[in-house]
Order: C-alpha cells, then sequence, then structure tokens
C-alpha cells in the first residue's frame, strides 16, 4: 500500500457526516457527461454536484445557483465570476423537456416506487399543512433523470403511501429515480419491481437504524456495505475551495 493511499484513507476517516453524505451526492452524477446537473434539494446535494465536476465528471455543467452556467466549480454562496454560458428559465425549460438534465429533489414524503409530495399533508380537499404545490415534479420525473435527498431519513419522510404523487415513481412511469440519498444511506431501485432497496449504510449506521426509520419494507441484500468515505482529495476540495464556509454541516451536524 503507497503512503498515498494511507494518506487519504486516514483523510477520509476524518470525515464527517455530511461530507460522507455530498460524496454520495457526487457519485449520482458518475457518468452522466455533459447534461445539467439541477441540484435544488440544499447545500449538501449542490456541493456534491459541484465536488463531481471539480474531481470526475468534469463534462458535467452546473450554475452557481442563478442563470449562469460557471466555468468553474463555484463555491456555496456565491456568485461565478467565470461564466462560460447562460441559461434563463425558457432555455431550461427545453432541456427538462429533452432530458438534458438529472436533477436532485427534497421531497416531504417519498413511497417505496419513488413517487413524492411537496403539495400537501393530508387530504387534497382539506389539507392540514399545505406545502409548494407540484412544482416541477410530474415533468422533472417523467421527463428527466431524477435523485432525490432526504437530511433527516424517518418515517414521517418515507411512508407507505403519499398524501399527493407530485412527482411520479417507476410504478407510474418515471423516466428513472436513480437513487436517494439520506443522512443514513443511499438507497436505490435496483430490484426487479423497482421498489427501493438498500444500497449501503453510512459509517456509524447500522441496516436496523434504517430499517426502523423507514414506514415501509426495503428490499436489503444480504450484504449491505458502506457507503465510501471521501478521499483526501475530495476533503480539500469541499473544505478549501467549494465549501470554506461549511454550509454543508448545517443540513447534517456531526
Amino acid at each position: 500500500m503507497t503512503t498515498s493511499t494511507t494518506a487519504g484513507e486516514a483523510a477520509g476517516a476524518t470525515a464527517t457526516r455530511a461530507e460522507v453524505c455530498a460524496v454520495a451526492c457526487a457519485e449520482l452524477f458518475r457518468g452522466d457527461g455533459e447534461i445539467v446537473a439541477a441540484a435544488v434539494a440544499g447545500f449538501v446535494p449542490m456541493l456534491g454536484s459541484r465536488l463531481a465536476r471539480a474531481t470526475f465528471e468534469p463534462g458535467l455543467l452546473t450554475t452557481d445557483g442563478r442563470p449562469a452556467l460557471s466555468a468553474e466549480p463555484v463555491p456555496l454562496g456565491r456568485p461565478a465570476t467565470e461564466i462560460e454560458g447562460w441559461l434563463p428559465f425558457r432555455d431550461h425549460l427545453w432541456l427538462v423537456l429533452n432530458g438534458r438534465r438529472h436533477v436532485i429533489m427534497g421531497p416531504v414524503q417519498i413511497d417505496a416506487f419513488g413517487n413524492t409530495n411537496i403539495s400537501c399533508i393530508g387530504d387534497w380537499a382539506r389539507p392540514s399543512r399545505q406545502l409548494l404545490g407540484v412544482r416541477g415534479g410530474p415533468g422533472n420525473t417523467l421527463l428527466n433523470t431524477t435523485s432525490y435527498w432526504v437530511p433527516k431519513h424517518s418515517t414521517r419522510v418515507f411512508t407507505g403511501t403519499v398524501d399527493f404523487v407530485s412527482g411520479l415513481g417507476h410504478d407510474r412511469g418515471a423516466h428513472e429515480i436513480r437513487a436517494v440519498v439520506s443522512n443514513l444511506a443511499v438507497l436505490d431501485f435496483a430490484t426487479p419491481d423497482r421498489r427501493m432497496r438498500l444500497r449501503s449504510v453510512h459509517p456509524g449506521v447500522t441496516v436496523d437504524d434504517v430499517v426502523a426509520n423507514t414506514g415501509f419494507e426495503l428490499a436489503v441484500p444480504d450484504e449491505v456495505p458502506e457507503t465510501r468515505l471521501p478521499t483526501g482529495d475530495e476533503l480539500r476540495v469541499m473544505r478549501e475551495v467549494l465549501d470554506p464556509k461549511g454550509l454543508r454541516e448545517r443540513e447534517v451536524p456531526s
């Protein structure tokens, strides 16, 4: 084993849960190539998309959260200073319609097939809580690769039935629900009936922890690996370049 590998492993061992989650979000974009990464669900997935571009997926197109396509991955909370293109709303809609985007959204509820709710809690005619509405959920899930970020994994979010379908799951014709990253685990739909499966648990989390905080039966393989740790270089890029203010830790406190 080389000294550099040992150093990388030692650096990875110091990673916080938020950094493990950010790397898991970055991995969602591996192999996507030159498409727009629309990580709209929070600091952690936004950091993940920019980390992917800064390391193993250089063709990925990232924005500064505004209409600017940034020439380099931009630190969280800052506008782009070097711009390689503009993406006004009408052009963004063209990309959605033509499947040239991978979006990470944040569900209020998600079921075993990936149907999600961001519209309301309770009966549609008289909800106990009114939320955002469907927003871009139907178009995103029907036409684009979609993933999800859940900063607090619980039975309130991972529920047997969603109160209103805002985003389509695999049983309703979704294009591709690639994976769900939560503060506990990574989950996907790599099962014959496209039900949710436990792909990996984050360091310090057990399979029982995930099962107890999920409101439906998960597909659980006989062997569930740990989510990979960040490399030393990935930690450096996150801490020194992309998120020196530590905004990631606000979503997933250590």
